[in-house]
């Protein structure tokens, strides 16, 4: 498979994971309580929080489409950052939060996700070729 074609086709598997696990989400009544609040697990939920939520979610969205037009070089580096950036932000939500058993299933794929974009990356030899 084009390399290109597979980094976009796992962004796209990713982004719909980091999507349902929030679609669930909301459906936990105590969590929906709290976000009616405006507060979730102690983290104001304000208008900078919502943006900063937006930017990091622009990241993936983005990245389906960069890795199919990028030229090899640029993407591979643009799919190693990016990847990088999001497996660490999702490791670092996972263990920052109280865990609940679907939030730990979405963060395991999503993690295995972005990871295996930056070895995919990573070992893209001759990008160029």
């Amino acid at each position: 498979m084009d390399k290109k074609v597979l980094l976009s086709t796992i962004w796209l598997f990713a982004l719909l994971n980091y999507l349902y696990c929030d679609v669930v989400t909301l459906m936990n009544t105590e969590v929906l309580k709290q976000f009616m609040t405006g507060k979730v697990n102690g983290m104001q939920i304000n208008q900078g929080f919502l943006l900063g939520a937006s930017i990091l979610m622009e990241i993936p969205i983005a990245m389906i489409l960069l890795s199919r037009i990028l030229k090899n070089g640029a993407n591979r580096w643009a799919n190693i950052i990016a990847g990088a950036i999001m497996t660490i932000i999702q490791f670092l939500a996972l263990v920052a939060t109280p865990p609940t058993p679907y939030g730990i299933f979405f963060s395991i794929i999503e993690i295995a996700s972005t990871a295996l974009i930056v070895w995919f990356a990573w070992n893209w030899r001759n990008p160029e070729s």
